[in-house]
Formats: structure tokens, C-alpha cells, sequence
């Protein structure tokens, strides 16, 4: 076993430990459990309870009607919690939290073992900034949010806290405050649908993305409202965590890749990317070249590498021819919207020997 593994359990038993420690803390001082900070249904049987760190407690029903119960007798349900059962017996169960612990899949069961309901508990923290699901980037930001072109197509990734991957528990986007967001049956694809916007959502098969489409999305209309996208992650712990970004499409356009090509000794032609919008006339990008007489054959970006001079082109409408300066050897062309104070793509590169 590494020494990175025997730390992140020992870290997991501490923890442990101090939620131990804290309910017979509880217990001890005689503090009485209270209700938790709110509590609001994610999606049928799935129960989200917000706790600021203090025991709490709350009670769950296994059926709404005595119909259901031997003998009008509710004495015979059993309960589990993570297909282990517990002690407590009867139409309701009594979840005890103890700071981020008491999250679950609580089952109620007949006397013969059959399934009668269920209710999935997770844990919202709300005691604590700290985040535990997801990793900051660069940036200082969780989502980060790209489009390719005008045509309200979307896409927003995060990196995975490498100690507590999650999944996708719900989805929340829209340009209104009444946007309404519903699952396949699969929970991998959502549509989101108001006056004012129409979103279609489906989780990457990567399980580090979100791909969207605004359907109602002009490309020749100003946007009057930006788009809001939250998701909310679960892991295998039943902790919740939510994170949102807000955005015009504008804002997060990054083109794709510029073409270059070489047509004599002295001549490159610029083409722009073929997901770019069109017209090229309504939706122009600014060009950034950079030659250097420098070659980089074993470089795996000969564009970071290269000390060449950034020279920026005017904007251009159509595929535009550059002259080469005199021994240039290696010749970068990156792109961004001419109109909006967007993302540059990646760089392109061509070598002229």
C-alpha cells in the first residue's frame, strides 16, 4: 500500500472518528436534535436535506396510507439503510445527522422481506466554502463553459476531485426564472424548457462534460438575457454540491483550429475553421500571426516554443492570403471573433522549410 493510499485512510477514519466524536458530544451535553435547514425533492425518492453541521434529525415515512399495512398494523415494517438493517421498526424511520453524515438509501420492507419503498437521502452542506466534488482550474472556476460558433450549441467540463468522483444528479439551465428541467429515463439526458428558452442537455460518456442546445437561440439577435447553467453532483458518500456559471454565447466562443496552407516560397493562405458561422461577413474573426526563423522539429508546440513576434491582421470576411517574411521557418495563425473580446483558439502552425 503507498504512502499517498495509507494517508487518504487514515484521513477517511479521522473523519470518522470525528463524527463520532461529535454525536457523543451531542449526546453528552444533552443538545436536543434539530430539524434540519431545509430540505427540497431532487427527483421522485430522492430527498436532498441542507444541514449547517449541528445534529438534526428527520423523519421519514414509508407509506402515506394505513391501507398498506398488515393488519392496519405498522409494527411487522422493517427498515435498511444500504441494504443493512437497522433497529428502528414502524411506518416511520428517524434519520439522526451528525455534521455531513447521515445521507443514505433508506429501504422499508414487509415482514417477508419484500420492497415496499425508498427514499435516497443526500447531504447539502451549507457550513462550509470548502468544496469537495470538484477541483478548481486555472482560472479559479469549476465549469468552464465553450462554444465552437453562433449556433447555440454549448459545451461545460469540470475535473473530478480525485478522491471523490461523482456523478450528475441534476441539471438546471435556461434564460428565465421559470425554466423547468426533466430527465430521460436514463438521467443522462435533460431538456430544460421556458417562454423564453429551449435547452436540450446530455451527459458525456466521459462523465467530465455537458453538451447543450439552446434550440430557440438567434445567432442573428442580440442576447438580451445570459444563459444559467448549474448542475448539481453526487458521490458515493450521498453529498450534494451544486456549481453555476452564467454566460453570453459571445462570451464563450473559442473558434476552432485556423487552416493554413501553403500556396508558393513567399505565400500562406488563412482559411477559416468549417464550424465557424457563416456568413463570414456577419461573423468575422481576427487573425494573430506569428513567424519565427526558428525550426522546432522535436517541440510538441512549435508556437509556445517560438520568439517570433505576435503580428495581428485586420479582420477578415473570407480566406485571406499572407506574404512570408524572408527565412521564416515556421509560421503560427490563431483566430477570435473580430466583434467580441473572446477566446483566441489553439494555435495552428506550418512548417515553410
Amino acid at each position: 500500500m503507498s504512502e499517498r493510499t495509507i494517508a487518504i485512510n487514515a484521513s477517511d477514519i479521522k473523519n470518522k472518528m470525528n463524527a463520532i466524536d461529535f454525536c457523543l458530544l451531542c449526546a453528552f451535553l444533552h443538545v436536543g436534535y434539530q430539524n434540519p435547514l431545509g430540505s427540497w425533492t431532487l427527483q421522485p425518492n430522492i430527498l436532498v436535506l441542507k444541514v449547517n453541521g449541528s445534529c438534526s434529525q428527520r423523519a421519514l415515512k414509508c407509506l402515506h396510507s394505513a391501507a398498506g399495512f398488515m393488519n392496519g398494523d405498522d409494527k411487522d415494517i422493517f427498515w435498511k439503510k444500504d441494504d443493512k438493517e437497522k433497529a428502528q421498526r414502524g411506518n416511520s424511520y428517524l434519520v439522526k445527522l451528525e455534521e455531513s453524515l447521515g445521507g443514505g438509501n433508506y429501504s422499508c420492507h414487509s415482514s417477508n422481506g419484500s420492497l415496499l419503498n425508498y427514499t435516497v437521502v443526500l447531504i447539502q452542506e451549507d457550513f462550509t466554502k470548502k468544496r469537495k466534488i470538484l477541483m478548481e482550474t486555472d482560472l479559479a472556476e469549476y465549469l468552464k463553459c465553450t462554444t465552437q460558433n453562433f449556433e447555440g450549441a454549448f459545451r461545460c467540463s469540470w475535473i473530478w476531485d480525485r478522491r471523490r468522483v461523482g456523478k450528475v444528479a441534476l441539471i438546471r439551465t435556461g434564460r428565465g426564472t421559470d425554466d423547468e428541467c426533466s430527465p430521460d429515463a436514463s438521467g443522462q439526458h435533460w431538456t430544460c424548457a421556458s417562454t423564453e428558452s429551449h435547452i436540450s442537455c446530455s451527459v458525456d460518456d466521459s462523465g467530465d462534460g455537458i453538451s447543450c442546445v439552446d434550440k430557440q437561440y438567434c445567432p442573428f439577435a442580440e442576447e438580451k438575457k445570459k444563459i444559467f447553467f448549474t448542475v448539481y453532483f453526487s458521490n458515493k458518500h450521498f453529498l450534494l454540491e451544486s456549481y453555476s456559471k452564467q454566460f453570453y454565447v459571445s462570451e464563450i466562443v473559442k473558434p476552432d483550429k485556423v487552416t493554413i496552407r501553403k500556396v508558393n516560397q513567399s505565400m500562406i493562405e488563412l482559411t477559416y475553421p468549417g464550424s465557424w458561422s457563416s456568413p463570414h461577413s456577419f461573423f468575422p474573426l481576427t487573425f494573430q500571426v506569428l513567424q519565427s526563423k526558428h525550426g522546432c522539429k522535436n517541440c510538441e508546440n512549435p508556437c509556445d516554443a517560438s520568439t517570433g513576434a505576435k503580428m495581428p491582421m485586420a479582420d477578415s470576411s473570407s480566406a485571406c492570403l499572407f506574404e512570408l517574411e524572408n527565412n521564416s521557418r515556421t509560421v503560427c495563425v490563431r483566430a477570435k471573433d473580430a466583434l467580441y473580446d473572446s477566446q483566441w483558439s489553439e494555435w495552428s502552425h506550418l512548417s515553410t522549410d
